[in-house]
């Protein structure tokens, strides 16, 4: 339990310092924006690059990627038909809030509840795989597609070559599937330069907070509550039923259950604002999931903890 609380300290403090820097105005009026595309373009690619670099091939690989998988796959396509088909919102409204409600904080969150209350933080290394190379590639080629205005099968073919999320992934996962041991040289400098991601995404979304305020008239609050519902029920409850399905043992199954109930990742926040498309969608589901994740996984670490 402790492990949780401990996590969800970290992630308040700093963005309730971001929220202080917005509201004090000292790095300027087009703060926010730097410090998202710093955190999009050069930090985040060094993070990720280093995470799937070092993770456990067999970890990477096994059935909590499958069970982890289907719940965000479906918690997606739920928000999609409904987005889609009932409300009629726009292709790129809908897939900001579909990653809204299935791409959970795997990195900032995920890494410590995995080690302090699952006791072992590769867990988390699946879904980062998954989000990464599967998710994010999907999503964020429908994004530039739809805001550029431009769809060809060429284009298509190329956005993964022009992410650099993406490519640092890959070249992660090429590293950790071949055994490569990469020299100090060459690795400490990008583990230092991802070790700014996290900070930096948090400081950028509690930036974002000064003055907004949650759920206000005219910011598709159904959409935002929907998202939510989604994320903290929906989604974990799925992976407990694929987990079961799968015949995932008891320690599995509830890291399964664990990894799909972290709340959204600040990433959305930082995608719907790279492409300016559903920020405040994606702004007001990452902060209320990130709220009520706590009691869900108090919840989930109750009911199924070994």
């Amino acid at each position: 339990m402790s492990g949780v609380l401990i996590g969800f300290a970290i992630i308040g403090a700093v963005v309730a310092g971001g929220y202080v820097v917005g509201r004090a105005g000292i790095l300027g009026p087009h703060a926010g924006y730097v410090v998202s595309r710093l955190a999009f373009f050069v930090a985040s690619p060094c993070l990720m690059f280093g995470v799937l670099a070092g993770a456990d091939v067999h970890v990477l690989f096994s059935s909590l990627l499958v069970a982890s998988a289907v719940a965000a796959l479906a918690a997606g396509a739920v928000f999609a038909l409904v987005a889609l088909l009932v409300w009629r919102r726009g292709v790129a409204p809908a897939v900001v809030g579909s990653l809204a409600s299935s791409y959970v904080n795997a990195g900032n969150i995920g890494i410590p509840v995995s080690f302090y209350v699952l006791g072992d933080a590769a867990y988390s290394a699946p879904v980062i795989l998954l989000q990464l190379l599967v998710l994010a590639p999907v999503a964020l080629t429908i994004l530039d597609i739809t805001t550029s205005g431009r769809a060809s099968l060429a284009r298509i073919l190329a956005q993964p070559l022009r992410n650099p999320i993406l490519i640092a992934s890959a070249l992660g996962v090429v590293v950790a599937v071949s055994g490569i041991r990469l020299p100090d040289a060459v690795l400490e400098p990008v583990t230092l330069i991802g070790g700014a991601a996290i900070p930096l995404v948090l400081l950028g979304f509690g930036m974002s907070l000064h003055g907004q305020r949650v759920l206000e008239r005219g910011s598709s609050r159904r959409d935002v509550v929907l998202a939510t519902g989604l994320k903290l029920v929906f989604m974990p409850s799925v992976a407990w039923v694929a987990g079961v399905v799968l015949g995932l043992g008891p320690e599995q199954l509830y890291a399964a259950v664990v990894l799909a109930a972290l709340p959204s990742a600040q990433n959305v926040f930082n995608y719907a604002r790279r492409y300016e498309r559903g920020e405040v969608l994606a702004r007001d589901t990452v902060l209320l999931t990130s709220i009520g994740a706590l009691p869900v996984l108090l919840l989930v670490s109750l009911l199924l903890a070994p």
